[in-house]
């Protein structure tokens, strides 16, 4: 079950301190052998052995991730949700952010503001500053918070780029998971390219997925390179359904969207996606030969959403189902094969580029197998709807 990681409340940690004394009593038995012939110990010349300190035992590594916590550390903040409650205000909910420019925006979650009477921002040397919200991205988990002014020494973090990305890449996460504030972890970049959930009907292309530790605090926290670049925005974990903690897998709405979006939230507070008005999937070897496709890799459309772009245009969902060697297939919807005259291979590779290269009202170019041949078909993209009409 993927989950996404504000913690529910504020969590107020109290330090119990246990003293533990050990006192261990030897009685050893007389024994003339060994009393005539050991010399009392306070009879004897004790030379105090030299301590000779010995250096701290660093790597290259090591010495990257101490020097980026002191320089990265300050602007990463704790975000902390007020609301109302029997006619106060009181906390309901904390998460993390980061300082995103020296005007005092903050990049943050929209699930950890979403719905706030007011908002706090903790930087690490204890500040705090009340923020106002100033735009928040359903259809990418994003908002931006603004305070008035920065805290002496702190700077805003670089934004790192997506192209610079690896599979097996070291990173690092950081944010105040169960309230505990400016942890740091470390981990790898474990896949590039996985489809989240927003929090519409939608979905969120390109996230990230790491193995470094993230949980419930974590939301809204920059996911770093060794640069100390922000690449990606912590949002989600995989908990397998039997709890609220990480299991391994994080997800980090990616670099490429935070470009696309946090400047829209900060000029106009909104962001407007362009819309196709389809769902499918990858085109899969039983349905190529289901349906005699000389190819192995496209966008198969199950459906078209009626008076949607895509149904405007002329495009078409399944017809049907056939049973291939036992199984049963949708066939006989359009499958898209280029956008503009970009590849597509998958269904992602479409939704990516309709996320992150198109616009409201913009005309795209797509290549469509159909019936046996191909066929060029123009569509005008629409912003998209608040919910997913029925298609």
């Amino acid at each position: 079950m993927i989950k996404r990681i504000t913690t529910s409340r504020l969590i107020w940690i109290g330090l119990l301190v246990a003293a533990l004394t050990l006192a261990c009593g030897l009685s050893v038995p007389n024994s003339p052998s060994i009393a005539s012939t050991a010399t009392p110990r306070s009879l004897q010349k004790v030379s105090a052995p030299t301590q000779v300190p010995l250096p701290p035992v660093t790597t290259d590594e090591q010495t990257a991730l101490i020097t980026l916590y002191a320089r990265v550390n300050p602007a990463v903040v704790n975000i902390t949700q007020y609301g109302r409650e029997g006619g106060n205000v009181v906390p309901v909910s904390q998460g993390s952010g980061f300082v995103y420019d020296a005007e005092g925006h903050v990049v943050t979650n929209a699930h950890v503001v979403h719905g706030s009477d007011q908002i706090d921002v903790t930087f690490a040397d204890g500040i705090v500053r009340a923020a106002e919200l100033i735009g928040e991205d359903l259809n990418s988990d994003l908002a931006v918070v603004k305070i008035d002014a920065l805290p002496e020494g702190v700077s805003p973090l670089t934004l790192g780029d997506m192209a610079s990305l690896s599979v097996g890449q070291t990173v690092i996460a950081i944010g105040n998971p169960f309230g505990l504030a400016g942890t740091l972890t470390r981990g790898v970049i474990s896949a590039l390219g996985r489809t989240i959930p927003a929090l519409t009907p939608f979905s969120i292309p390109q996230a990230i997925q790491t193995d470094a530790a993230i949980n419930p605090g974590n939301s809204g926290g920059p996911l770093l390179n060794l640069q100390g670049e922000v690449i990606g925005v912590n949002a989600q974990i995989e908990t397998g359904g039997s709890s609220r903690a990480n299991s391994g897998v994080g997800f980090a709405i990616p670099v490429s969207i935070v470009k696309l979006v946090v400047p829209d939230l900060i000029e106009q507070g909104v962001h407007e996606w362009a819309w196709l008005g389809v769902s499918g999937g990858d085109l899969a070897p039983v349905m190529a030969q289901a349906m005699q496709v000389p190819f192995e890799k496209g966008a198969y459309l199950s459906a078209v959403i009626a008076n949607g772009p895509a149904d405007k245009a002329g495009l078409r969902g399944s017809s049907g189902v056939e049973s291939v060697e036992g199984r049963q297939v949708e066939v006989g919807g359009d499958i898209i094969t280029a956008i503009d005259g970009n590849e597509v291979r998958s269904f992602d590779d479409m939704l990516i580029y309709i996320a992150l290269y198109a616009a409201p009202g913009q005309e795209v170019e797509l290549s469509v197998w159909r019936d046996g041949e191909f066929r060029q078909v123009k569509v005008t993209l629409e912003a998209r709807p608040e919910s997913m009409p029925e298609g």
